[in-house]
């Protein structure tokens, strides 16, 4: 009799969930984005909304949630309710990076959050104001020595990609350049122009109008081998500092507990614009390139980022900002 209950059990659940997911949405759903407006989470985020909206059949609303390096609006998604209205832009920082670099995160990267998909990757390129006498890094590297702790570093976020190369070489190469921190990519590039600061590893999207129009000048790219799109830029590999690669990423994240059926559809509607010559065109313009794939494949990659970093933040002793 107990078994026949739990049978009965499963079984009403199981179709009430699949039924529940045949169903979704049946109302607007809320993309959270963990930082302000114009960066490169931004424009991923604004491709998925743009995707869902269309494959889902109900708006796809962004909600920006800038603050503390991304980790206040990747908490709002940990902790939002796993029906599928709240899923939101994961970034490095946030996902990979924090549970290495702050002893204790409100959520966790590893088991808080369903993968749904990887959407885009950009190179980071280091870029500096044009006042600054330097058009390489070992030029760079010389004027920092030579003004000890006169220089600073605008960092687009506490544990950014960004905030770890600039951690990286001033350990490689024996300066001292101060941190200055902002709530993202773009209004740490604003300042940049204005000659705020000096400096700022910053993913390619949202620099690259103001390199080519002079106001601002890159010296090298934190890559493998250099960008298509700025090739005769070296990498950082090639100014003499191996190992000194990353990248700027953004992929699509639900709450853990999401029901399968629902980070499907919503994979598949990503997937589908992804593959438009439109958004791959758009992509290659502005120094992205579209990735995606499954959920398993998203989770892989997040655990072989997280590995990486670890080891960065161990070997070179980086804390929080």
């Amino acid at each position: 009799m107990r078994v026949l209950v739990a049978v009965s059990i499963l079984f009403f659940f199981g179709a009430g969930m699949g039924a529940y997911a045949q169903n979704y949405p049946v109302k607007p759903v809320r993309l959270i984005v963990p930082y302000a407006p114009g960066g490169s989470a931004d424009s991923a985020a604004r491709v998925a909304a743009q995707a869902l909206s269309e494959s889902l059949g109900q708006q796809v609303v962004p909600d920006y949630r800038p603050g503390a390096g991304g980790n206040i609006g990747t908490d709002a998604i940990a902790k939002a309710a796993p029906d599928g209205y709240t899923i939101g832009v994961a970034t490095p920082g946030p996902v990979s990076i924090g549970r290495s670099l702050y002893p204790s995160l409100p959520y966790d990267p590893a088991k808080d959050f369903a993968s749904v998909i990887l959407v885009n990757e950009s190179p980071i390129v280091l870029v500096l104001h044009p006042s600054i006498p330097a058009k390489t890094v070992k030029e760079l590297v010389a004027l920092a020595k030579a003004r000890p702790g006169r220089l600073n570093a605008a960092l687009g976020g506490s544990g950014s990609v960004g905030h770890l190369l600039t951690e990286m070489l001033k350990s490689a190469a024996g300066v001292k350049i101060e941190n200055i921190t902002y709530k993202g990519g773009l209004p740490a590039v604003i300042d940049l122009i204005s000659g705020q600061v000096d400096v700022h590893f910053s993913a390619l999207l949202i620099p690259l109008p103001f390199m080519k129009t002079g106001k601002l000048r890159a010296i090298a790219v934190a890559s493998e081998k250099r960008s298509a799109l700025i090739p005769e830029i070296p990498t950082m590999i090639e100014a003499g500092f191996p190992g000194m690669t990353g990248s700027s990423w953004n992929g699509i994240i639900a709450p853990a507990g999401t029901s399968r059926a629902i980070v499907e559809r919503l994979n598949a509607g990503v997937t589908s614009a992804l593959k438009s010559a439109e958004v791959k065109e758009r992509s290659k313009t502005l120094g992205m390139d579209v990735l995606g794939g499954t959920p398993e494949s998203f989770d892989a990659f997040l655990r072989a980022e997280t590995e990486k970093w670890a080891k960065v933040i161990r070997a070179a002793g980086i804390k929080a900002e």
